[in-house]
């Protein structure tokens, strides 16, 4: 069994690990997870086991991005992008600083939905990323239709900066610094209200390849993949 890189023990749900993922051995798994129906906001409801194998191999390569499973008492439940947002995903989009890191997740669908469980996975994701010292501000850009992860990224912390057009999307472009997420985590207050996207036209998110896009989830129905980093 490979050794988990990162272990958070959640005080209701208990024990949160990621492990990296292997193109290879997970391609099914993954493949179940990114064509699920409330997945739409990851962009691979059309995919193939092969084609999951292989983005999944090309971001193995990649010098700048890296995936990983993340597993809840040990059983796989959730995946994880990190990248470097100046090279991948926002290169060229937002004036990049050092030690920004860009994520996506995803939830996998459950039986039975398990409450607060999208935040469990958000906050073991963001603590994974500021282990590392080098991590001083956490960078996402969800489509800016995805109201559900718009609340969920404000409960960690994020604030909207601002829009970014992508080729397969509109984003909000948000920002989570680590003290911002440190006071978050320790205070327990809510963030101060997130513009409310405005009504977007009813068309079908076009998928840039081989570029990922952002992270579905649902807050309210934990367990359920409606995020995608998440990005």
């Amino acid at each position: 069994m490979t050794t988990a890189l990162f272990t958070r023990q959640d005080p209701r749900l208990g024990r949160f690990s990621l492990r990296p993922l292997d193109p290879a051995a997970d391609a099914e798994l993954l493949h179940r997870w990114v064509t699920h129906p409330k997945a739409s906001f990851w962009l691979m409801q059309d995919a193939d086991v092969e084609r999951v194998a292989s983005e999944y191999r090309q971001i193995a390569a990649h010098p700048h991005h890296d995936a990983f499973i993340g597993l809840h008492e040990d059983r796989p439940a959730f995946l994880v992008e990190r990248y470097d947002p100046a090279r991948v995903e926002l290169a060229g989009l937002y004036p990049a600083q050092e030690g920004d890191v860009g994520m996506h997740f995803l939830c996998a669908p459950a039986d039975t939905p398990l409450h607060g469980f999208t935040l469990a996975v958000i906050t073991t994701v963001m603590e994974f990323l500021f282990a590392d010292p080098a991590t001083r501000r956490v960078v996402v850009e969800p489509d800016v239709r995805n109201t559900a992860v718009h609340r969920l990224n404000a409960a960690v912390g994020f604030e909207i900066a601002g829009r970014v057009k992508k080729p397969e999307k509109e984003a909000y472009l948000s920002f989570c610094g680590r003290d911002r997420f440190s006071a978050v985590r320790t205070t327990g207050a809510e963030h101060p209200e997130q513009p409310e996207p405005p009504e977007q036209p009813n068309e079908p998110t076009k998928r840039n390849e081989p570029t990922k896009a952002t992270k579905p989830n649902e807050p309210n129905e934990p367990h359920e993949p409606a995020q995608g980093v998440h990005g």
